[in-house]
């Protein structure tokens, strides 16, 4: 969307959880302080070109889109859509719980699940379908960013439905550590990011949250500005 503030609905790590700071580490930004994170060394050393590699992802953060980023609708507001969240939480639901593992998606590198999970794909879309009332209308500009001649159909009929392509059915949940990169550096850095995930030793992920995030401009990283623990079903 080409109006400021822009909002969207993620999943966020546990702040200073274990995945938190792996992935602020490896981003060099903390999505919930807004500030800079040093790099590992060891990548650095590795991978003289890190902060370049990751400079698309640092913008918005370690996470994964639930709903895509957009303006507010006209006359709505930010303690409106922080107070559906809240609502939203509060329904109980079967919480994901997935095994997360480092894998290539398109020309990018993300975390995602080992396989696929009903319960996640019900809550993206319960998402996407809660809060569409706040999304601002999508302009013919933003419509044609989104390419739509490279688009499926069904993706096609979901951007002018939603807003966004890769909703419902066409959904992946993915926390990107990368930005998009040649086959070869591909190959080369989904070896060396398996390796830092491995050290962390995270057999399981609950997606037992989710995150209001904004951006203020459109040269401001996304920052965390409400965080919301989803209730379990009985």
């Amino acid at each position: 969307m080409s109006n400021f503030p822009r909002y969207a609905i993620y999943y966020l790590p546990p702040p200073g959880s274990v995945l938190d700071r792996f992935g602020a580490a490896l981003l060099g930004y903390d999505v919930f302080s807004g500030a800079d994170v040093p790099f590992p060394p060891e990548m650095l050393e590795a991978v003289p070109d890190w902060a370049e590699v990751t400079t698309d992802p640092r913008k918005y953060g370690f996470h994964a889109t639930l709903k895509a980023p957009t303006a507010l609708a006209p006359g709505l507001t930010e303690a409106e859509l922080l107070w559906a969240c809240a609502t939203f939480a509060e329904t109980p639901r079967a919480i994901p719980v997935i095994t997360p593992a480092v894998q290539a998606i398109g020309s990018f590198i993300a975390l995602m699940p080992a396989a696929a999970s009903a319960e996640l794909e019900q809550l993206a879309a319960d998402c996407v379908r809660s809060f569409d009332s706040f999304r601002a209308p999508l302009s013919a500009e933003d419509r044609a960013r989104r390419k739509p001649a490279q688009l499926t159909p069904r993706q096609v009929q979901y951007l002018d439905q939603w807003g966004y392509p890769y909703v419902m059915e066409e959904f992946r949940f993915h926390m990107t550590l990368t930005g998009s990169l040649p086959p070869d550096r591909q190959q080369e850095l989904l070896g060396r990011l398996r390796e830092q995930f491995a050290a962390l030793d995270l057999q399981t992920l609950a997606i037992d949250r989710i995150a209001v995030c904004r951006q203020d401009s459109a040269g401001e990283r996304f920052r965390s500005i409400g965080q919301f623990q989803l209730r379990p079903m009985l």
